[in-house]
């Protein structure tokens, strides 16, 4: 197998891997705090949305130590360990109890901080500046195929339930752990890169050979590193710039993986079919992800443009699923009771255009996610893991102030929180472009500035 055919399987095997692992997470994101709300009527309390806030901000706390754990263990038993804790947390709904339901939430967090920075550190090493936007949409459309799947078995098997019974719940959560054990063992699949031509590697073989036989007080020292570029880099013009779009990500992140479907599923005017249309929302949500990854990844071979015009073309289509949400949806909807709410939207509620509201964010959420991928392994390409590491701090703690306050805050609060940061986001990914494209043209290397 040539070199660059390797660094393909490995891309391939990685979004693989991440598909039944996110097949597994994504789907028992979506249906949740439904699955609670059917449980706090028994002696189970607890909270959907505080669990994702939980997972979220300690996700953003560990990415300060991740770049060290990842230069340590190297990325592919990173990504392993991770996964084990992924599974652990679906587990836990098998039979859920407050106390440990809260306890994975912590550990999912860490789990989380040490996968995503270990994945941005293989997808790097693993490409160079003419290949990372094509390896970014191929992660991303394959990473995003796990909505499809988990959500349309969440459809046909809760088909006009309008609640969710003990024996639904674990027959769902048993098949969700398994999966999850199967996309971490493929991780093992991952073969190392050779040295030459890899995105920010410039060792020699003498130095790769120093590497592999490197003292305890050798990884100690690239720990500390890692960790001081972290702080480095947090401060610099771009990554501050660019913070701003990726706090927007997070914010809509939260929104479509966990809000949205349970907007949905409270809409008794929907009538018997509200549960299954989380499922439904789920797979459109994955349609839009994988077309925008697969059509953006093939697009980046011949991209005259840049990356401003999907950045853009993402903000436009959120925009307009966010105005169709406001009209289509009752206020009350994201903390509606249990048994739902009767309120009225603006518009008498549509089941079509809630479904094609889920594709518009599932399409917009690509648009940013493989842009600011590809942006992240082109400009910190020799400092791949920290720049990765601010990336998911950012995303992440955006993330958990949102799953906190969607317990709290009516629908279109929600939704002008998500217009103004994605505004201001969009021009500063626009200006970290435009400055890259100046670079680049004048022969420059960015990833010195």
């Amino acid at each position: 197998m040539s070199p660059e055919s390797k660094k393909l399987f490995n891309i391939i095997i990685l979004g693989v891997a991440f598909m039944f692992m996110f097949t597994a997470f994504q789907t028992c994101g979506n249906v949740a705090q439904t699955v609670i709300r059917s449980l706090n009527s028994t002696d189970f309390h607890g909270s959907g949305y505080t669990s994702m806030a939980i997972i979220y901000g300690v996700f953003s706390a560990s990415n300060l130590i991740t770049p060290s754990v990842v230069a340590i263990v190297g990325p592919q038993l990173s990504m392993f360990a991770s996964g084990l804790f992924y599974s652990m947390y679906i587990a836990v709904f098998i039979q859920p109890f407050p106390w440990s339901f809260y306890t994975a939430s912590v550990f999912i967090g860490i789990a989380a901080a040490v996968l995503w920075t270990a994945q941005g550190n293989c997808l790097t090493i693993n490409s160079d500046e003419h290949t990372i936007g094509r390896n970014s949409g191929i992660f991303w459309a394959l990473l995003q195929s796990s909505l499809f799947f988990g959500n349309l078995y969440i459809y046909f098997a809760w088909q006009g339930k309008t609640q969710i019974s003990e024996s639904d719940r674990r027959t769902v959560f048993i098949a969700l752990t398994v999966i999850s054990l199967v996309g971490t063992v493929l991780f093992f699949l991952i073969r190392k890169p050779d040295s030459e031509n890899v995105l920010g590697e410039d060792e020699s073989s003498d130095d790769q050979d120093m590497e592999v036989n490197e003292s305890a007080q050798n990884n100690l020292t690239k720990a500390v590193d890692a960790f001081k570029k972290s702080f480095k880099l947090c401060v610099t013009k771009e990554m501050l710039l660019l913070s701003i779009t990726t706090a927007y990500t997070g914010l809509e992140l939260t929104f479509f993986s966990g809000v949205y479907g349970t907007c949905i599923g409270a809409i008794n005017k929907f009538g018997a079919e509200e549960k299954s249309l989380i499922g439904l929302s789920g797979i459109f949500i994955g349609i839009g992800e994988i077309l925008g990854g697969s059509l953006f990844g093939l697009l980046s071979k011949n991209n005259r443009f840049g990356r401003n015009p999907v950045v853009l073309l993402g903000i436009l289509v959120h925009f307009i699923a966010f105005y169709l949400i406001f009209l289509n949806m009752p206020g009350d909807a994201p903390i509606a009771p249990v048994k739902g709410t009767d309120s009225s939207a603006y518009i008498k509620s549509s089941k079509e255009v809630a479904i094609l509201c889920s594709f518009l964010l599932g399409l917009g959420d690509s648009c940013f996610n493989t842009q600011l991928l590809s942006i992240l392994g082109f400009l910190y390409s020799e400092d791949s893991a920290p720049a990765f590491a601010i990336f998911k701090f950012v995303q992440s703690i955006c993330a958990a102030v949102a799953f906190f306050y969607s317990n709290y805050l009516l629908l279109h609060w929600q939704l002008l929180v998500m217009v103004i940061f994605g505004f201001f986001g969009t021009i500063s990914f626009f200006t970290v472009e435009w400055e890259a494209a100046a670079f680049v043209a004048r022969g420059s290397d960015y990833r010195s500035i």
